[in-house]
């Protein structure tokens, strides 16, 4: 790809393209967090007037699931979006430094707070002497407790070693073993529950951390039309990735909210609450990415689309969020 250099008064007019771009972003990004603000603002709001009793240490483990989530999403982005870079013709040699060993390292360190609470009876541990290590080999939930934490620390050893796409086998695990978490035995249909977090986990580690390190890639590229291109490729992945995100959603939700009650437990139950927040947030997310679709395919200069995209990428952290929270509250199922 042969680079021209472009007239003053066309420079002037994409940087200025760019920053007109972002303000409206910004002010989509703010108001839809708004829009989730109630829910969102931790168990104790979402549980409020529900007669639900909220779980010992809900915050904690939201916060730790939080971490964890963010921790996994990084890493198996950049294995993603460096799986892209080859696709792009004449890219730029310079790339941002990979936070996945960091990345890895902290979400061994969630993992290890989740094993300790698992280990403690699914109670916060009040001092290392509470903690039963031995204990987390008899149920099925230690054994998955320990399994993220030695995939956690496997996967940064993976990332710092010569070999870093080798930490795609530990990640994989982790994503099972959250998968099996998230349903138990004594649920209705758990393998089919646990296919349907499979998918979704997945897809959005790849959503969340691929955009985040395109991001930062475009941005180490600084105004490259490679920078475009590579925004192009992932946009049309991210498209599918959506769906399947937007399907197992609805599905798992519909499982543990059955038609006939879920808009009563959307209003009732922090759940549904917790859940409602997430909805607001992703329509937000969906409304952001088509934004920056339509940039990359009709402006003038495609780089443009970076305030959208950078605007999405914050609005996706406050979903991991949610997520984080979703997952430490009690599931109002009703058979």
């Amino acid at each position: 790809m042969t680079l021209t250099n472009p007239r003053p008064g066309a420079a002037g007019a994409h940087r200025g393209a760019r920053r007109s771009g972002t303000g409206p972003a910004v002010a989509v990004l703010v108001l839809v967090a708004l829009a989730a603000l109630i829910p969102f603002l931790g168990p104790s709001p979402a549980l409020r007037g529900t007669g639900e009793a909220p779980a010992p240490g809900t915050g904690g483990i939201a916060l730790l699931r939080t971490v964890l989530f963010a921790a996994l999403a990084i890493p198996v982005g950049e294995l993603f979006v460096k799986r892209l870079l080859r696709s792009v013709p004449d890219a730029p040699q310079a790339v941002p430094r990979s936070w996945s060993t960091a990345a890895n390292t902290v979400g061994f360190a969630a993992a290890l707070g989740l094993a300790s609470v698992v280990a403690t009876g699914n109670l916060i541990p009040e001092s290392l002497a509470a903690v039963d290590v031995g204990g987390l080999y008899d149920s099925r939930d230690g054994k998955l407790a320990l399994l993220e934490v030695n995939a956690f620390l496997l996967a940064a050893l993976c990332a710092a070693s010569g070999r870093p796409g080798t930490q795609a086998w530990p990640l994989t695990a982790i994503i099972v073993a959250e998968a099996l978490r998230a349903h138990p035995k004594t649920e209705y249909t758990p393998l089919l529950g646990s296919g349907l977090t499979l998918i979704h986990l997945t897809c959005a580690s790849l959503w969340v951390g691929g955009l985040l390190y395109a991001l930062r890639t475009m941005r180490a590229w600084r105004e490259s039309e490679a920078g475009g291109v590579l925004l192009g490729l992932y946009a049309r992945v991210a498209a599918v990735l959506l769906a399947a995100i937007t399907v197992t959603g609805v599905f798992s939700s519909l499982r543990r909210m059955p038609p006939g009650t879920i808009l009563e437990q959307l209003t009732d139950t922090a759940y549904g609450r917790v859940l409602l927040a997430k909805v607001i947030l992703m329509a937000g997310v969906a409304a952001l990415a088509l934004w920056a679709r339509v940039r990359l395919a009709r402006a003038a200069d495609p780089l443009s689309a970076r305030g959208p995209a950078w605007a999405e990428a914050s609005l996706l952290a406050l979903v991991v969020a949610v997520s984080g929270l979703l997952t430490a509250l009690p599931v109002p199922i009703r058979w």
